[in-house]
């Protein structure tokens, strides 16, 4: 779990440049140099967690996040000499001295393909399944605890209740989704569960087919759109449901509305629920019926415990002494 490790050390640096480009005292030329590590900084960590799911398949790749390590501990060394007041002092008048050790780390950023877009974003669609092994899923009791609670709570109205889940790129808010959905209170209170991946590509289409294929494994190619609503509406009717969105980009607030059209035209639509993840808190306020579910990262305890699960066999972590303590 190296990239969340650098995620969790890339928001740490980000939040220390944005108090630090707003000092009085700093000269212009290390401000200037300060907001061009902001930008540099941001893309990286936008496509760290996409990385880490990359790595073992591309050695080129683990290398690099390994390399990025070592960077980012030289970027928290800078940025701690700024908070020394007496140096920052210094520094200030010198901004030479700090500026040529940013330039080289903005340098050898630049030399790793990471596969950054030019608005930071991804292109592929990343496919998601609902299936969780419990024991694999670490530090999220409690927030399990929390989804639940908001699944059993009775509904009010003829509205179907959306719960959005939102939170930072990687695997946690997916985790989350799939530690709920194979939950046995959710089994047996929702007779019909339906997963679909959703991704950047908020196609009503699309998703009416994967919402199908989810139910019966039938597949719908040759059915027109209206074939397709019918074929739904036939199959959820008088059927209690919960629908897992995951991984939603989409902030078009009228795709959205198709889509939950559809679903209230069904009977009794307030029995049903659905759960939404997404990493924009825009696209959790325009989706959720209630209060958007901010899932936070995890303390350093627990990362450290999910870096051991997944990169070592049952206590071989002992052999390896040095790693657990970087």
């Amino acid at each position: 779990m190296v990239g969340l490790f650098l995620f969790n050390i890339a928001e740490r640096v980000l939040e220390k440049i944005a108090l630090l480009a707003g000092e009085v005292l700093l000269a212009f030329s290390v401000k200037s140099d300060l907001r061009k590590l902001q930008d540099t900084m941001s893309s990286i960590k936008a496509v760290l967690l996409d990385a880490e799911r990359q790595q073992h398949q591309n050695e080129k790749l683990r290398l690099c996040m390994w390399k990025l390590r070592d960077i980012f501990y030289d970027v928290e060394d800078v940025l701690d000499e700024f908070e020394c007041e007496a140096l920052r002092k210094q520094i200030a008048n010198h901004p030479c001295i700090s500026v040529k050790r940013l330039d080289k780390i903005a340098a050898d950023w630049g030399r790793f393909d990471l596969g950054v877009t030019g608005d930071n974003r991804r292109v592929i669609h990343r496919e998601t399944h609902s299936f969780v092994n419990s024991s694999d899923v670490i530090g999220r009791d409690v927030d399990k605890k929390n989804i639940l609670d908001l699944l059993m709570r009775p509904s009010e109205g003829r509205n179907i209740p959306v719960i959005t889940v939102v939170g930072i790129g990687g695997p946690g808010r997916t985790t989350l989704a799939q530690f709920v959905y194979n939950d046995e209170r959710v089994i047996k209170h929702f007779p019909l569960r339906i997963w679909v991946s959703v991704s950047e590509e908020f196609d009503l289409a699309r998703l009416l087919k994967e919402i199908i294929y989810s139910i019966n494994s039938e597949r719908c190619d040759g059915l027109t759109f209206n074939a397709m609503q019918t074929r739904l509406r036939s199959l959820l009717s008088d059927k209690k449901f919960l629908l897992v969105l995951d991984d939603v980009w989409n902030e078009n607030r009228q795709k959205w509305i198709e889509l939950r059209t559809l679903l209230m035209s069904l009977d009794n639509p307030s029995q049903n629920k659905i759960i939404v993840t997404t990493r924009s808190l825009k696209v959790a306020s325009m989706m959720s019926s209630i209060h958007p579910y901010q899932l936070k990262v995890l303390p350093h305890k627990e990362c450290l415990t999910l870096f051991i699960t997944w990169t070592f066999n049952d206590g071989d972590e002992r052999r390896y002494p040095n790693v657990i303590r970087i």
